[in-house]
């Protein structure tokens, strides 16, 4: 239930920004990376864990910055860090403990990131939206 949810997810997001325009603003997918790479942190802070928000923090911090790069440089940066934020779900348990994250989210968050990612690749690909600044 939660990857066909985070695939329906995604394409509603998908289907907002085209469908308002908001996304011809270069910015749509690279704040998606930027709000997609923040709830980890959220988790460490509802787990009441310092230590973890850092951990995360720093995590979060590399998509924070490949966001902001591929803004700046190409957007093909924002749909590689999207599919390797959606590869972290699946091994975030492995690295990072944190009590926070519900049982859900890695698999939904997973499905969410991959279908941006492939969203985003085909809107580029289509030239529907530019890829360089």
């Amino acid at each position: 239930m939660a990857l066909v949810t985070g695939v329906f997810l995604a394409l509603v997001v998908a289907a907002l920004g085209a469908g308002s325009g908001l996304d011809r603003d270069r910015a749509y997918y690279p704040v998606v990376a930027i709000v997609v790479a923040s709830y980890y942190a959220l988790f460490a802070v509802m787990g009441a864990s310092l230590r973890v928000l850092l951990a995360e923090a720093l995590v979060a911090a590399v998509f924070v910055i490949a966001a902001v790069a591929g803004f700046r440089r190409t957007l093909w940066i924002v749909v590689v860090a999207l599919a390797a934020h959606g590869l972290f779900d699946f091994v975030h348990a492995a690295i990072i403990a944190n009590p926070g994250v519900p049982a859900f989210w890695p698999p939904f968050c997973a499905a969410f990131d991959v279908m941006a990612a492939v969203c985003l690749a085909w809107l580029i690909s289509s030239g529907r939206i530019r890829a360089a600044a």
